[in-house]
């Protein structure tokens, strides 16, 4: 048992996703969302993929493309604090990432199964976490984190763009 967060170990704006994650185990909850994910992603086809629900919004492959992205993104920095490195990391720009991605170029599939060999990646991260390491923190985007923290924040970003997908897309 990991035990949840308390509001020293990320900043305020980031309980917006550890708050989706129900229970005291993070690692639970991101080895369930891979075949949740990758369920829901594969009754979408690729003609659908493209669809935006709005003019200025990403489509479908932006979504799935930021989330693996940043699930990257917040899976180095959980390494980086583990291993106990103390330089600040610099923020990640998530428009910056999505312009740089050209997401819409790739196929469906390709993105879909980009996204189960990212999220067993982190699962095999988490898994395998030293039991001292996940109380570890380390600073990025000048708010402090730890490991703990950043694993909560991986299940509920996830769980946040599956319901947006499924309330604004499908």
């Amino acid at each position: 048992m990991i035990g949840r967060p308390q509001s020293s170990e990320a900043g305020q704006y980031y309980f917006t996703y550890i708050n989706q994650v129900s229970g005291e185990d993070p690692l639970r909850v991101i080895e369930g969302q891979l075949d949740e994910g990758l369920s829901l992603f594969r009754t979408i086809s690729e003609e659908k993929s493209l669809h935006r629900y709005a003019p200025e919004k990403w489509s479908i492959r932006q979504v799935l493309n930021h989330v693996t992205d940043t699930e990257r993104a917040f899976a180095f920095r959980a390494l980086w604090f583990a291993r106990g490195f103390d330089a600040p990391l610099p923020s990640y720009d998530q428009e910056v990432a999505a312009a740089g991605a050209a997401a819409d170029e790739i196929a469906w599939a390709a993105h879909v199964e980009e996204f189960g060999h990212v999220r067993r990646a982190t699962i095999a991260l988490y898994r395998n976490m030293p039991a001292d390491a996940w109380m570890r923190s380390g600073t990025a985007s000048d708010n402090r984190f730890t490991v703990r923290a950043m694993a909560f924040i991986t299940g509920g970003h996830l769980a946040h763009h599956l319901r947006i997908l499924r309330e604004k897309y499908l």
